[in-house]
């Protein structure tokens, strides 16, 4: 065997592979930028209608070069409670067939013009500030590296031919009968698995097919296999989420494998419309530089890609009712309800920021509304009677609340810190600052409220009780700030930029109301009816009221662009 050779084939094969791989990312990645509220409002407008989440599937997936990645949204989606599992059904659907728009790129076959378009948009990148233009030369260094790997991966897998064992060995994986095909079949399963992009490995069957190593139905059989592969990184997405996203991802993978087990059945049949389709005799070699291949074969792979899957959701159109009955068996309930994870964000979401960044926002809103129930929660604590020295359940739910909260917004610091480490629209870089901001404030609105917990514990466990008009004060001023939490909570939901000028009005008016409770209170100490320890205990309470109402109009501001 020469191994200089094999080395060679080894080294372009590998440096193809990870070409191809980095263009996938960076063409994707490059489109999301260029597409930004586009992508999310996409995905806001799916419903019931089978037909519109698969346009819609189509369309986001055209855009991210990805049906595993769309499926990791749509998990995501689902375990947020964001989108039902019979409408993400209906979105996989059409990602299955807008994921084979790759196959057709690959198919034209423009692989000497991947150096040059990856040279040209690289320099243009350096000459350019404008955001949009700048995605663009992302989108083109992308497809560069596309064309460029498989240019790479084709010319390495050349002196195979040259080597009769690994052409016997090749020998071996032929769909020439049925036995043949469903080994055809795994072997693209497995391979996509392990790399986990059906792109690449659509990539190499063509690179394979072209340099005449297999034939067609191999080649088609191949395919059929890498559509089962694909599915692993939505199944793998799905493993720290819930049920209910479980079915989502494994709704990917049973439409796949469905759908190759009734093709495979008919295997015969479906090549032979297959070479109808594309019109020209597969097996016709050209000479190109001085090698003998087989340029048609390429068109026949990306019809083979389409065609399976365009059939099945044909097939599936009418099934997602009956297709989620057949998930909630295959992932039933379980008889205990199973805790619930603190966040529904997954790291995998950051590969497309545009949809991230709403997921992550989602949980801004949670982390709102919790605050709020904090505060009625302590509204039941103060109004407790004064007798009462053990820690009441009320508190411990405050607390662990607050807890809670500290943990989301790690989470949150963490998933947007990671999203803005990748090339991102600037509308997106701009919502994911506003994002770490309010995480930060909400977060510190509930450790003033457990403050707030603490102090009032105190009076009661050190024997002090609060004068009936410091306990009317307290509960105003508390009403007071708890409605100006639900204007900010109604502001940050509906992205209000002209909320800050009714926050700062009636910010004064809760900063004169706890300056007029603290001078009545201070009236009371000089006359000797409040002991100096209850003194400063209830001031510091004050303070704390004020403290909320400060961190909420941080966040009015952040809503208007302030800081």
């Amino acid at each position: 065997m020469n191994y200089k050779l094999l080395l060679e084939m080894i080294f372009s094969i590998t440096g193809g592979l990870g070409l191809f791989l980095l263009g996938m990312k960076n063409m994707s990645e490059g489109m999301q930028a260029v597409a930004g509220e586009k992508l999310r409002k996409l995905i806001g407008v799916v419903t019931n209608n089978r037909f519109v989440a698969c346009g819609v599937g189509i369309i986001v997936t055209i855009l991210i070069q990805s049906s595993s990645a769309t499926t990791v949204i749509l998990v995501g989606m689902v375990n947020a409670g964001l989108m039902t599992l019979t409408q993400a059904i209906g979105v996989i659907y059409g990602a299955n067939i807008g994921t084979t728009i790759t196959a057709w790129i690959l198919a034209i076959n423009l692989t000497e013009y991947g150096l040059p378009l990856l040279g040209a948009s690289i320099i243009l990148s350096f000459f350019t500030s404008h955001d949009r233009l700048r995605y663009c030369t992302t989108v083109g260094i992308g497809v560069g590296m596309i064309f460029f790997g498989l240019q790479l991966m084709t010319s390495g897998l050349a002196p195979i031919k040259q080597m009769p064992a690994f052409e016997a060995w090749f020998a071996k994986f032929t769909a020439d009968s049925y036995m043949g095909a469903i080994r055809c079949c795994l072997t693209g399963a497995l391979v996509t698995a392990i790399v986990q992009s059906s792109a690449a490995t659509v990539g190499i069957t063509m690179g394979l097919a072209y340099n005449g190593i297999i034939d067609f139905h191999s080649a088609a059989a191949l395919v059929l296999g890498e559509n089962i592969g694909t599915t692993i990184t939505a199944v793998l997405a799905s493993l720290p989420a819930n049920r209910n996203a479980k079915r989502a991802a494994f709704a990917h993978s049973l439409f796949n494998i469905i759908g190759v087990i009734w093709v495979i059945s008919i295997f015969g049949i479906f090549v032979k419309v297959i070479e109808r389709l594309v019109g020209v005799d597969m097996a016709t070699p050209e000479i190109i530089n001085g090698r003998t291949v087989y340029p048609y074969v390429m068109r026949g792979i990306a019809a083979t890609h389409t065609t399976f899957n365009v059939a099945n959701v044909i097939v599936f159109m009418p099934l997602p009712k009956l297709l989620a009955k057949l998930l909630y068996k295959i992932v039933p309930e379980k008889a205990v309800p199973e805790e619930p994870r603190l966040t529904a964000l997954n790291i995998r979401l950051v590969d497309t920021p545009a949809l991230g960044i709403e997921q992550s926002r989602r949980e801004i809103l949670i982390m709102s509304a919790e605050v709020i129930q904090m505060m009625k929660k302590l509204k039941e604590v103060i109004l407790l009677p004064s007798n009462q020295t053990e820690k009441p359940e009320k508190a411990e739910h405050i607390f662990q609340k607050e807890r809670e909260l500290d943990v989301i917004q790690k989470e949150i610091v963490e998933f947007i810190s990671s999203i803005i480490a990748g090339t991102i629209p600037h509308e997106v870089a701009e919502e994911s600052r506003r994002q770490l901001r309010m995480a930060d404030e909400f977060e510190s609105i509930s450790d003033y409220i457990t403050n707030i917990l603490k102090l009032n514990l105190k009076f009661r466990q050190s024997g002090q009780k609060m004068s009936p008009e410091g306990l009317a004060a307290i509960i105003d001023l508390h009403a007071n700030v708890t409605e100006y939490l639900e204007l900010i909570d109604e502001a940050t939901k509906n992205a209000d930029a002209n909320v800050l000028m009714l926050a700062e009005s009636d910010g004064k008016s809760i900063t004169e109301l706890m300056k007029r409770y603290r001078s009545e209170h201070l009236a009371r100490v000089s006359s000797g009816a409040v002991s100096p320890l209850k003194s400063l205990i209830y001031t510091d309470m004050l303070n704390a009221y004020r403290r909320i109402k400060d961190h909420g109009l941080n966040i009015a501001e952040v809503l208007a662009g302030e800081k």
